[in-house]
């Protein structure tokens, strides 16, 4: 694992308050359809998904042998009520996780980043790919986000025009 991929994994926190910069309340929670995400339970997904990998990543390390935890995206947001939540709220907890686990990655030799764990689907994940996946897995988000404020932009121009 290389600085540049931990510096990557840190740098999500930055790049998701530069998505909801500027945004509104009522954008933030705003919803294409009753079954899609907003952009607030965008955000709450993302930091479930850091505790989940966190636990994830500290369960290879301890040399556990049994399935890594799978969670269920949509219950977990539904469930939780993300959309009542405050995207700012959720920003501010996502960042000391991000860095708490940085703390860790600083310590691991490069034998712990190779240890592995088997996922849900029965494949073997490094912490490596865990870390690296979990970047990639924010920047899907990232282009999620900006499809939700473009959809935003347009259902408002034709309300506007309706009107």
């Amino acid at each position: 694992m290389s600085r540049h991929d931990i510096q990557a994994y840190l740098d999500t926190h930055n790049q998701l308050l530069q998505a909801v910069e500027g945004l509104t309340p009522e954008q933030l929670i705003w919803k294409e359809t009753s079954s899609s995400w907003s952009v607030t339970e965008v955000l709450a997904h993302l930091a479930d998904h850091s505790l989940v990998i966190s636990f994830r990543i500290r369960d290879i390390l301890a040399g556990t042998t049994v399935r890594l935890p799978a969670f269920n995206q949509d219950a977990w947001v539904s469930g939780q009520r993300a959309n009542d939540g405050d995207a700012a709220d959720i920003l501010t907890i996502f960042n000391p996780l991000l860095r708490y686990n940085s703390l860790l990655f600083h310590r691991l030799s490069d034998e712990d980043w190779q240890k592995t764990g088997i996922n849900a689907k029965g494949e073997a994940v490094s912490v490596t790919n865990i870390i690296q996946g979990f970047t990639k897995h924010v920047n899907t988000h990232l282009q999620q986000i900006e499809r939700i404020k473009r959809a935003f932009s347009i259902a408002s121009e034709h309300e506007v025009s309706s009107s």
